[in-house]
């Protein structure tokens, strides 16, 4: 039976623990270093192990044992195709910190988005890794509860929504980061702003959703009808967008959720006449390839900075300092270009791409 198929019914460490009123460390010395516990703590706790059926993670502890210094990122299956993905430039930043450790980064895909972790048990298998890093965090992600459940190391670009108590992570404030861009256009002369996002329920859509209300709420401009959350298709997407347009009016902005979002936005605009920029302001989120070809003002997230943090994060874990106290959000920064420059002065630059037929995910960060 594989380890999937046992995690319903296997007690783990964390279990023994607190069977026995005594710490993970206590548990681990009984099982590895009798003889630093007291006979009758070790009494208590092998009883435990024994009405438990507690078995060792073998294959993990051996794992940190022999601290192969690589660890594994899952590269999202839905994003093979689409253009404008953050994960990319994140796999660089984290490659480049990777380096400064002298540790190394293993990537692998999945064939389901949405079963993941007969690769994670598979890549554990072939004893490759020593721990994960986790991006496209979600609602009902199945990755960290079972990580933890098997003491596998990991740390997480994006909170982990659906654990609150797990600390190990790194993300942006999405919701900063929209009211940045808000106060942004307001400054430029733009009146009315719109917002484009995912549909509710994506964890960060709502978060970036969060601070367009908050900042238009503040400047006493916000209006429930000028947003758009549509599906993730580009032909639902598209119509989203030119109802929306046509809400905000020439002289307006829209704040997106996403570059993806904005580029179908720019072309939207482009095909009703209208200047980017000129007529109505546009600014996306992310600095991704779509957002500095098409000259369009942007929120760049300090990848670096981010990878770097999770890292440090992982390294003191598995030394034995534990976890921090708290994630670590890191504020975004306006990157201005064209899109919301009211007065161009250079040529509109022509489209030569398209988004394919998705928006986005709406995935972690």
């Amino acid at each position: 039976m594989t380890i999937r198929g046992e995690r319903a019914r296997r007690a783990t460490l964390v279990d023994v623990a607190l069977a026995a009123q005594v710490s993970r460390q206590t548990v681990s010395n009984v099982m590895n270093n009798p003889g630093k516990v007291s006979p009758e703590t070790t009494a208590r706790v092998r009883s435990e192990i024994e009405r438990l059926s507690f078995r060792p993670n073998l294959a993990a502890r051996y794992l940190r044992q022999r601290k192969a210094n690589a660890l594994g990122i899952e590269l999202n299956a839905t994003g093979r195709h689409r253009l404008g993905n953050i994960q990319d430039s994140f796999l660089v930043e984290l490659t480049m910190a990777a380096r400064e450790q002298d540790a190394h980064i293993i990537t692998f895909a999945v064939e389901d988005y949405l079963e993941p972790i007969a690769e994670y048990e598979r890549l554990l298998a072939t004893q490759m890794v020593s721990g994960f890093v986790l991006t496209n965090t979600r609602r009902d992600d199945p990755r960290p509860a079972w990580l933890r459940a098997h003491e596998v190391p990991f740390v997480s670009f994006g909170r982990v929504w659906d654990e609150p108590t797990f600390t190990a992570w790194a993300d942006v404030d999405g919701g900063a980061g929209v009211a940045q861009g808000v106060r942004h256009l307001t400054a430029q002369g733009y009146g009315t702003i719109g917002y484009l996002g995912w549909p509710h329920g994506s964890p960060v859509g709502d978060d970036r959703r969060s601070g367009w209300v908050a900042a238009t709420t503040e400047l006493g401009i916000y209006d429930p009808d000028l947003q758009e959350v549509p599906p993730q298709d580009l032909p639902a997407a598209a119509a989203a967008v030119r109802s929306l347009i046509a809400r905000v009016g020439v002289g307006g902005a829209i704040v997106c959720a996403s570059d993806s979002l904005a580029f179908i936005a720019y072309q939207m605009l482009r095909d009703q006449g209208l200047r980017p920029g000129a007529d109505i302001g546009l600014v996306g989120f992310d600095d991704t390839d779509f957002a500095q070809e098409f000259d369009l003002t942007s929120l760049r997230q300090p990848l670096a900075e981010i990878a770097q943090t999770l890292l440090l994060c992982l390294s003191r874990a598995e030394s034995g300092d534990g976890t921090p106290s708290n994630g670590v959000l890191f504020d975004p920064t306006v990157i201005p270009r064209a899109s919301t420059n009211r007065s161009p002065s250079a040529p509109e630059h022509a489209i030569t791409h398209t988004a394919g037929n998705r928006t986005d995910d709406g995935g972690s960060s």
